[in-house]
């Protein structure tokens, strides 16, 4: 096999690629022999079928993926060999294969057009400046955060007088022009509705401040305008709902009323375990900590966004971008060439920072252990762990959850990149100077606008 690159120009390049009969031969045979001892046809024992016949029955299809396979594995070798970046993958020039008649020739060529990557440096330097923001921790951020926790562990509990933001069950019936209750009309026990949810005040007004067995009239259509919402109330079907015209009754038998947990031993317990927290001042110093290291991981991350915006708006860098459109067009699923014109500022954005990522990576000789993936990956399950409430789960089971994720290939490969990412970006943070500034919550969040 011969295989020379003719240069186009700095990004594109095309591969030239000839194939003999020797190139591929001893596979095709190697392979049709298997098939001999595998096939089953009609009138032939297993294993004695002919092998001229199983040649005239798979032998072009065998001998095209052998060649494909050949020329695949033999083109890896070329780049790695001759340490050629390419971007994408090669394309085959489609219109040399329609040419080619597999049944008559024994040596073929093919060509494949390449993507170049390109060569470009890093400028960053100590005259470029990112802002490192400091969220400044006020008394509303810890008393929204302390009641998230009491809502998160609290309970509904059974009233005698109705409020807004009650939930009351009962009997509901529909009325006629009369205003009394249809003998044959609408009539459903036992179900529930949330008095804030009902949209029209008055209505809203009406249900508050009442007892168990109070009556209450209302129209529906006001009270509920979405057709999904009496359709739910009803316990009926939503193209039934058109139906509805009539008046209600509601009859109340029962008023809950959520009540957050009061702060105490007992929610300390719910939250981190028993006897972990046992005071509420050490309570409050659990939660400035909480507190202190979100706020931490949004300011890394903003940082780290800053860091990564920069290096790739500083950086020069020209692609093959006819060559990568066909590419992306031959490889998305169902992809139009108007939604890759469209979608390619971004592509080339994400494809720049993945070419800056590997140059500092392979400069700085940065590899990924076991054991930093192990502790990346209990880091995101102790991460999820605590979204969920389960700050009390043990060592051993975050270990265990954190093995099995990165027995997934894609989730190992996910927090691989996490991890190369980080190392990078701590990299350009040495290179770059990096300003601290203090900022409350609301204006850290206005960045983000």
């Amino acid at each position: 096999m011969i295989i020379t690159k003719e240069n186009i120009d700095d990004l594109n390049a095309v591969l030239n690629i000839q194939i003999e009969k020797n190139d591929y031969e001893g596979k095709v045979e190697s392979v049709l022999k298997d098939y001999r001892k595998k096939a089953n046809i009609k009138g032939f024992r297993p294993g004695m079928v002919p092998i001229g016949l199983i040649r005239k029955m798979y032998g072009k299809a065998v001998k095209i993926e052998e060649i494909n396979k050949t020329i695949s594995e033999n083109i890896h070798k070329y780049l790695y060999d001759e340490k050629i970046e390419i971007l994408g993958d090669p394309l085959p020039k489609t219109d040399e294969i329609d040419n080619i008649d597999f049944d008559a020739q024994d040596e073929f060529k093919f060509s494949f057009d390449l993507g170049l990557a390109p060569v470009f440096e890093l400028p960053l330097s100590k005259k470029n400046k990112v802002d490192q923001y400091e969220i400044v921790i006020d008394d509303k951020m810890k008393n929204d955060y302390i009641s998230n926790y009491t809502r998160r562990y609290g309970d509904f509990i059974n009233a005698e007088v109705s409020e807004e933001k009650d939930i009351l069950k009962g009997r509901l019936e529909s009325l006629d022009e009369k205003n009394e209750v249809r003998a044959e009309g609408t009539l459903v026990e036992d179900t529930s509705l949330a008095i804030d949810i009902i949209k029209d005040e008055e209505i809203k007004k009406s249900f508050t401040g009442k007892k168990i067995d109070e009556t209450i009239d209302f129209n529906i259509r006001k009270a509920y305008p979405d057709n999904n919402e009496i359709a739910g109330l009803l316990r009926i079907d939503k193209d039934q709902v058109e139906k509805i015209q009539d008046n209600f009754r509601f009859t109340i038998k029962e008023i809950s009323r959520f009540q957050p947990a009061e702060i105490g031993p007992d929610l300390f317990n719910k939250i981190y375990g028993e006897d972990v927290v046992k005071t509420e001042d050490d309570f409050n110093k659990k939660i400035e900590e909480e507190i202190r290291a979100s706020l931490s991981r949004e300011s890394n991350y903003k940082l780290m966004h800053d860091v990564k915006d920069l290096a790739i708006d500083k950086t020069e860098m020209k692609f093959p971008e006819e060559f990568l459109k066909k590419w992306l067009l031959k490889v998305t699923d169902k992809a139009t060439p108007e939604q890759i014109d469209k979608d390619f500022d971004s592509f080339r954005k994400d494809l720049k920072w993945q070419l800056i990522k590997n140059k500092v990576a392979k400069d700085n000789n940065i590899k990924i252990t076991e054991e930093e993936l192990q502790k990346e990956a209990e880091n995101i399950t102790r991460f999820q762990f605590s979204q969920y409430g389960l700050y009390y789960a043990t060592d051993e089971q975050i270990s265990n959850y954190a093995k099995e994720t990165l027995k997934r290939e894609d989730d190992a490969k996910r927090i691989a990149d996490k991890i190369l990412d980080n190392k990078v970006i701590e990299i350009l943070k040495e290179i770059v100077k990096i300003e601290v500034k203090s900022v409350t919550a609301e204006e850290f969040n206005k960045l983000f606008e």
